[in-house]
């Protein structure tokens, strides 16, 4: 990881963007009042955009094991569900409700 100020950078962006991109290095660019940004690849970045998507989905997953494990469950043949297809978000909650932990 590089630090170097904005003068610096700017007078030499081109140098700073290959070692980002061919040494992989993070390039922190200090400002003025501490307004610092980044400077990384894009294979980085999207590196980075990938685990926090992963993570998000993770919790989500974790999540819905407890749920399970809890008993908070809807159980619907293919017709109901076919049926829920064009109710609101209102009629749909409250139809799930009546099936609750119901087995087909």
């Amino acid at each position: 990881m590089l630090a170097a100020n904005y003068s610096t950078v700017r007078n030499n962006l081109k140098d700073y963007c290959d070692r980002v991109t061919d040494e992989n290095e993070t390039v922190i660019v200090t400002c003025k009042d501490e307004k610092n940004v980044v400077i990384l690849s894009l294979e980085s970045y999207n590196a980075m955009t990938k685990a926090i998507r992963n993570a998000s989905y993770l919790t989500k997953i974790e999540k819905s094991r407890q749920e399970l494990s809890e008993g908070k469950t809807y159980t619907f043949t293919i017709d109901e569900l076919f049926a829920m297809e064009n109710m609101t978000a209102a009629e749909m909650h409250s139809f799930a409700q009546k099936h609750r932990n119901q087995t087909v």
